[in-house]
């Protein structure tokens, strides 16, 4: 199954971390979206609060993460984001259910 991560970021109350977070994450998906073994690396930003920002990486199984972490943009990436941050970011791992079956639900 599909090893997944979802990574939460809370940017700084200011509108140029925003917008430097934002264009970073565009950035590094269009980067990381290209790894080996990657799935996709999607980014999206809350619709009610531009502050809160949700990074869902897609990886084959958990051992495609040697492939995102030896491209030399990764880092870059850290450096550059964490200033922005207004709280630590909050990194969830994740197997996808499989879904390709049917099921009975008692």
């Amino acid at each position: 199954m599909v090893y997944t991560l979802t990574v939460h970021m809370y940017a700084k109350d200011d509108a140029t971390s925003i917008e430097k977070l934002r264009l970073k994450l565009i950035e590094a998906a269009r980067v990381y979206r290209n790894d080996k073994e990657t799935v996709d690396w999607f980014v999206m930003q809350d619709v009610h609060d531009p502050r809160a920002f949700t990074v869902v990486e897609r990886f084959e199984q958990e051992s495609s993460q040697k492939y995102h972490l030896e491209n030399p943009y990764w880092k870059t990436f850290d450096p550059y984001v964490i200033p922005l941050l207004a709280k630590p970011m909050d990194l969830r791992r994740h197997e996808e259910l499989d879904t390709s079956k049917d099921v009975v639900v008692p």
